[in-house]
């Protein structure tokens, strides 16, 4: 999978995708949601992230494509400090990173085409140029035959995958989730995870955070459990 350009000058100095050193975060003056979490996710790795309701896994994804910053501690992204990273650069070190948010935020007036399109549109980039590659995608997540639909007539699971498409149209180093199959049935979870498994065998770093306990069980990768704000890593790296 082709990388993006980092901001001009910059360079990976650290093998680590994502890297924290002893980072807390909290929101406003209430207590940390996050507390001295130091860990690295190497190029290519695949890890779950589960806790309790409130445990702060969303938080912990919001760190890392820089919606959100911690109130202590430093967070790396593809070997470069984050806070020391101009505003301006930011977009660059983002384009390298997919997310799949837990409540879809697709574009209700656009059809599951030009959601998925979208992104690159944004990039400066002409229809001509990737039309083939989004009706490709389409089909990899089993929406070929949907994309015209528009969001409101797409089933929660179809939603999900068309989600996933557009999050990886930019070919992203990293992907997060965000209990993508929180709003699927069982057979659909499964057919989510077959399609997470294939991005990271593509050398996608995957990060899922995710209650389904099942569904970590039967992935078998390894996971990052949040308690109380503080990680515990369970299950060896494969």
């Amino acid at each position: 999978m082709s990388r993006n350009p980092l901001p001009e000058g910059a360079q990976d100095i650290d093998p680590a995708t994502v890297r924290f050193d002893d980072v807390s975060m909290r929101y406003g003056r209430a207590p940390e949601t996050l507390r001295d979490l130091s860990f690295s996710l190497e190029p290519g790795s695949f890890h779950f992230v589960t806790g309790a309701s409130g445990a702060g896994k969303s938080s912990l994804l919001k760190l890392i494509y820089l919606a959100a910053k911690p109130s202590k501690g430093l967070v790396h992204l593809f070997g470069q400090d984050v806070s020391a990273v101009p505003l301006r650069d930011q977009p660059f070190l983002r384009r390298r990173i997919g997310v799949v948010f837990q409540e879809f935020r697709l574009l209700e007036h656009m059809s599951a085409f030009d959601n998925v399109a979208l992104p690159l549109r944004i990039e400066g980039r002409k229809p001509d140029s990737y039309r083939q590659d989004v009706a490709e995608l389409l089909a990899w997540v089993g929406l070929r035959h949907r994309m015209h639909a528009m969001p409101a007539t797409l089933a929660g699971g179809e939603k999900q995958r068309l989600a996933i498409a557009r999050a990886v149209v930019n070919r992203p180093d990293i992907l997060l989730a965000d209990e993508p199959t929180g709003n699927v049935d069982h057979e659909m979870a499964l057919r989510i995870l077959r399609l997470f498994v294939e991005l990271n065998r593509l050398g996608t770093t995957i990060l899922i955070a995710t209650h389904d306990q099942d569904l970590v069980a039967r992935s078998g990768m390894p996971v990052l459990h949040l308690d109380g704000g503080q990680l515990t890593r369970l299950g060896s790296e494969p």
